[in-house]
């Protein structure tokens, strides 16, 4: 595991476009999920620390988030041949274990983490209601993989500034977690 943070919000960065196989056996592209009032495309993974240390309360936000327009959606780009954790078959049951009631995807070809740029699990990117990139940040603070539970997650947070201004915060305190498991 090596400890990686996201770069900077790069504001006004547009989507980049899709088309990816879910754990529905459809597939999926940006244009089936973009949100009325924003959409958030986050890179995520089955076994990485950081996302299980979230992901209960990230499925919990998302519902929230739902309800004002704000579509999701999880990439999972990890090389699942040196980390079978992150096998296909795992994603359908990491999705059941955390109530996912967003489209899970595999990026077998790492291409569209790429694209993103993403660099670690969790990494999230939060568009506005013209896909233009607003937040590229944490979810929540951590202390020794624990959530610190102190008022709305800062994602959350930022996605309701989305949703009802177009702009998100112009401080944003880095995600952090494992890097990609890019292929050898």
């Amino acid at each position: 595991m090596s400890l990686t943070e996201t770069p900077i919000c790069n504001f006004g960065e547009k989507a980049k476009d899709f088309f990816l196989l879910s754990i529905n056996n459809k597939k999926v592209s940006l244009n089936d999920i973009v949100g009325e009032n924003g959409t958030l495309v986050m890179f995520i993974c089955n076994h990485c620390p950081y996302v299980k240390a979230i992901i209960k309360d990230l499925a919990v936000d998302i519902k929230y988030l739902e309800n004002l327009g704000i579509k999701s959606v999880g990439i999972m780009s990890n090389d699942v041949v040196n980390y079978p954790e992150d096998s296909f078959d795992n994603m359908i049951s990491f999705s059941k274990e955390n109530n996912f009631t967003f489209p899970y995807l595999i990026d077998p070809t790492q291409q569209i983490a790429k694209n993103y740029g993403a660099v670690c699990t969790p990494d999230f990117f939060g568009y506005n209601n013209e896909s233009k990139l607003q937040y590229r940040g944490r979810f929540r603070g951590l202390k020794n993989l624990k959530p610190i539970i102190e008022g709305d997650s800062d994602l959350k947070e930022a996605m309701k500034l989305i949703a009802k201004s177009g702009k998100g915060p112009k401080q944003q305190i880095p995600s952090m977690g494992c890097n990609i498991k890019w292929f050898k």
